[in-house]
């Protein structure tokens, strides 16, 4: 289904040059993956764990590790200059000491290699959770200028339609700032998997059909997004029919510049966001590929725990481009 969208992705990446960390270097799917790019040449792997232990897994599971870097923390020649960095970019919130302790965590470790552009990203979370993967990143690597949150998309597949869909991981209840925030981030990460960005605002009310707190953090949403991103085809607020259905667009917003033609929808809560999206997979038979964090510095993107070896593979060519 998604095999087009990760084709064009990898033609992207391939003779980049990009080097991605993987703090889980003892996990079987991470090592099946990293194998696989290593061998195909689409990434330089950053594998992070005790070397010998690596290999010998590696070894038993039958894997071959070509151009892949192996980096033990407790072993790392340059960790002095890590734990200097982190001091500073920490502004004083850890001693030496604690920094020098929290940096033997593979995770923070990984982090940093990324921000002083050692790594170009990091993929994280087959075994560790959602905060273990993303509190290291918002204290370090830390959001875009302009940007306060990082949020989590997810890029919607049937055939040939691609949809985006956001926040559908990470901000509970997003202010109008927050939303407007997404909605010019989600235009950013659309154009990465060819999608030329039509932006929808999400509401149970289209164009002052119904008004209410909700619908007017919406409304004030799309008035910032517009400031921020001109150029940007994007209104709201809409209901979903009225952002997806020409017929209905042309009823209850007739004067907008999206007439049923959206591609990328942001929705007003996470309620709605992971609702929404859980419904396109399991009734609409979408494949849903994410959640890509988007709104940081560096790409950093976290893996669900019950994730597989493809998954990691697509992930970390996700990263990749991001990073371009």
């Amino acid at each position: 289904m998604s095999s087009d969208l990760f084709s064009a992705l990898k033609e992207k990446v391939v003779g980049k040059q990009r080097k991605i960390v993987f703090p889980e270097g003892l996990d079987e799917r991470i090592l099946t993956a990293v194998s696989r790019l290593a061998n195909e040449q689409v990434v330089t792997p950053i594998v992070i764990g005790n070397e010998e232990a690596v290999k010998q897994k590696a070894n038993e599971l039958g894997l071959t590790l070509p151009n892949v870097e192996i980096i033990d923390p407790h072993q790392y020649e340059g960790m002095d200059e890590l734990v200097k960095t982190f001091v500073e970019r920490r502004n004083g919130k850890v001693t030496e000491e604690a920094a020098r302790e929290m940096l033997l965590d593979e995770n923070y470790f990984g982090t940093m290699l990324v921000y002083m552009d050692k790594a170009h990203g990091l993929v994280s979370g087959a075994a560790h959770s959602t905060a273990d993967t993303v509190r290291p990143a918002l204290q370090i690597i830390k959001t875009k200028p302009g940007i306060c949150k990082t949020s989590g998309v997810f890029i919607m597949v049937r055939g040939d339609e691609k949809y985006v869909f956001a926040d559908c991981a990470i901000n509970i209840a997003p202010d109008s700032q927050d939303l407007a925030e997404i909605a010019v981030e989600s235009a950013n990460t659309a154009k990465m998997f060819d999608i030329e960005p039509r932006v929808a605002m999400l509401s149970f009310s289209t164009k002052g059909s119904a008004k209410s707190p909700e619908t007017e953090k919406v409304v004030e949403a799309v008035r910032l997004a517009k400031e921020m991103a001109p150029d940007l085809v994007l209104d709201g607020e809409f209901q979903f029919d009225a952002a997806f259905v020409p017929s209905v667009a042309k009823k209850k917003a007739p004067d907008s510049v999206i007439q049923g033609d959206a591609n990328v929808f942001i929705f007003p809560s996470l309620e709605a966001g992971n609702i929404g999206y859980k419904i396109a997979q399991r009734l609409g038979n979408f494949e849903a590929v994410g959640p890509i964090l988007q709104g940081l510095n560096k790409p950093v993107n976290d893996l669900s725990r019950g994730c597989n070896a493809e998954d990691v593979y697509k992930l970390t060519l996700i990263t990749a481009a991001q990073s371009l």
